[in-house]
């Protein structure tokens, strides 16, 4: 389990979370929206350690969060971070030395660190291009290396920072289905991003962030439904949610769907 209790933080004398209490283990998917500034980014590093709350607490495993060494070694085992710029966080020159850096020198032996390698490329679609340096990699490419780096973990819990961002649409809608698989896997996956869509289309539960603390939450139908809400918060409504309030359509949550109603609408009609 993994939840904030009452968690505030603040930057010298900048308040930026306040009264922060949700419990990440809820949904298999959870979102976390709202406009720049909103402390979105400050969570992630709470979540992970990197920083630690002024008052109330990050909850792992049903007990305050350990900030010792051993403590905090032991939770990014099995809570790992991808952010944004892949860069920040690729090393080597190959892929497989990059992605199996943090097996061994945890002294994983190497026989299972080829299995879990094996796994975590097959898992992000990296097998064309594994031979690649990552320097001639795409931005895209990389974000799955980095991807697949946080895998290997097995953790429990995996944080992407804003994981479509840079991305064409053919690498956006790959990004959307690795991220499916993952879930699929048992697997607790926490986005933060200003993909509305991509937040609607994938996520189970979501939470909208104004001024630090919590607007709303609840499914993505629930929360991108409140068009003011969302006006409050900075953002807007996604597509599809626009496409039902405008169109009179059912509310779907991809575009799957909604070309399957076209679909059947016109087998009908024929």
């Amino acid at each position: 389990m993994l939840a904030t209790q009452g968690l505030y933080f603040q930057y010298q004398d900048q308040p930026v979370l306040r009264d922060i209490s949700l419990d990440f283990a809820q949904y298999p998917v959870t979102g976390l929206v709202g406009a720049n500034g909103c402390g979105k980014s400050t969570l992630f590093m709470n979540l992970c350690g990197l920083l630690r709350p002024q008052q109330g607490r990050v909850v792992w495993q049903g007990r305050p969060l350990d900030y010792s060494k051993q403590g905090l070694i032991a939770l990014r085992r099995q809570v790992t971070t991808v952010f944004q710029d892949p860069d920040q966080q690729l090393f080597y020159t190959d892929i497989d030395s990059d992605i199996a850096f943090s097996l061994r020198n945890l002294g994983v032996p190497e026989p299972e660190i080829a299995r879990r390698l094996a796994q975590a490329i097959e898992l992000v679609d990296a097998g064309a291009f594994r031979q690649q340096p990552i320097q001639f990699l795409s931005h895209g490419q990389k974000k799955r290396v980095a991807i697949a780096g946080a895998l290997v973990m097995q953790a429990d819990y995996l944080l992407l920072d804003e994981p479509t961002a840079g991305l064409d649409p053919a690498g956006r809608r790959q990004m959307m289905e690795i991220i499916r698989r993952i879930a699929r896997q048992g697997k607790r996956v926490v986005i933060s991003s200003h993909d509305i869509d991509l937040i609607y289309e994938v996520c189970d539960g979501v939470h909208v962030l104004r001024h630090g603390a919590v607007l709303a939450s609840g499914t993505p139908q629930e929360v991108f439904s409140q068009q003011r809400m969302l006006e409050q918060a900075g953002l807007v409504q996604p597509w599809l949610v626009k496409l039902h309030a405008l169109a009179g359509l059912p509310l779907y949550r991809s575009e799957q769907e909604l070309y399957a109603h076209f679909g059947r609408s016109h087998q009908e009609v024929s």
